[in-house]
């Protein structure tokens, strides 16, 4: 099989890494912004505050999440929506696409725990199903958990018995390698079909995600597997496929470029695209964080200090990490 469809059983099939709820922290195999810390959310419900007051965004908006995994940043979005407005948890509609019914169950959990009946959160299986007049779409690292193809001096890799060969390209893959000035890498499958849906599911909308990966092509292989915060690189002569598979995290880099290509093929406008410490300083988490200082004891704060240092240090989390974010 191409090595696309591997990778997407591997996530997505039976019994597949992402078909069961996940630990995401130190209990998993990874961490990511919403694991790291509440002002992630926070700062970006900050920004969504920001575009409801200068008239941007409606009060009655729906602020869509895709892939909530825990339900975490959904929750960290809400409070501090509240904090800003309280009147905007009536207004405004709360929605999550996810497929996975054990991760739904999670999260119902998680929010009726946190939240009881005071906020209603609505769940849908896909963007399919959504017929807004106007959204703001907010995800965390998705774009990497596509399925890809690896690409190499017109060639792709298949997968027999968890090993990788390879065979010519057909020609599509031919032609994006040549656009993109690419010689080896991966080449992301779906992009351009997840803009379309997105586009069709609100008639006016904010996309803005996070991940991480860099606007050009590396011309190497960045995809990897993840276990118990340890990394592999899928062509690490030790790493045993066949023990890994469906067991643990399979990622890549994100060319954005793919992505701003694929929105803008539906008339969505590139609005930002910046580092995720640039993105956050200006959706206000200093000003969050300071807020919070005047309330917290200052064991506290400097706890919650040192994890937006990992969200915003470039050497950590604030340069490797990106904001996109759509207009339409």
């Amino acid at each position: 099989m191409r090595f696309s469809e591997y990778m997407n059983e591997w996530l997505y099939g039976k019994d597949g890494y992402y078909s069961r709820f996940k630990s995401i922290g130190k209990d998993g195999d990874f961490f990511t912004a919403v694991s790291t810390s509440a002002f992630f959310g926070a700062s970006i419900a900050n920004h969504i505050f920001s575009l409801i007051s200068q008239g941007r965004v409606e009060k009655d908006v729906a602020l869509v999440e895709i892939g909530a995994h825990q339900g975490y940043l959904m929750g960290d979005m809400i409070r501090w929506l509240y904090t800003k407005e309280a009147s905007l948890l009536d207004s405004m509609k709360f929605i999550i696409v996810e497929r996975q019914e054990a991760v739904i169950k999670a999260q119902k959990e998680y929010f009726h725990k946190n939240f009881g009946n005071a906020v209603k959160i609505e769940y849908v299986k896909s963007l399919d199903e959504l017929n807004l007049d106007s959204a703001v779409f907010v995800s965390n690292e998705i774009f990497d958990a596509f399925a890809c193809e690896l690409y190499k001096d017109g060639k792709i890799a298949i997968v027999n018995n968890h090993q990788i060969d390879w065979i010519d390209a057909p020609i599509k893959y031919i032609e994006f390698a040549t656009k993109h000035r690419l010689r080896t890498g991966e080449i992301a499958i779906g992009y351009e079909e997840f803009a379309k849906r997105v586009s069709k599911a609100a008639k006016k909308f904010e996309f803005i995600s996070f991940d991480y990966g860099e606007k050009y092509v590396r011309n190497d292989f960045s995809i990897r597997v993840y276990s118990k915060h340890n990394t592999y690189p899928l062509f690490d002569e030790e790493l045993n496929l066949k023990e890994h598979f469906k067991k643990s995290d399979i990622t890549y880099d994100v060319n954005f470029a793919h992505v701003i290509e694929a929105f803008e093929s539906v008339g969505a406008k590139l609005v930002d695209y910046e580092t995720q410490a640039r993105a956050l300083i200006r959706f206000g988490i200093i000003d969050i964080l300071g807020e919070y200082h005047k309330v917290a004891t200052q064991a506290q704060y400097l706890t919650q200090a040192d994890k937006v240092k990992t969200l915003i240090a470039p050497t950590i989390m604030g340069d490797r990490f990106k904001l996109i974010h759509f207009r339409k």
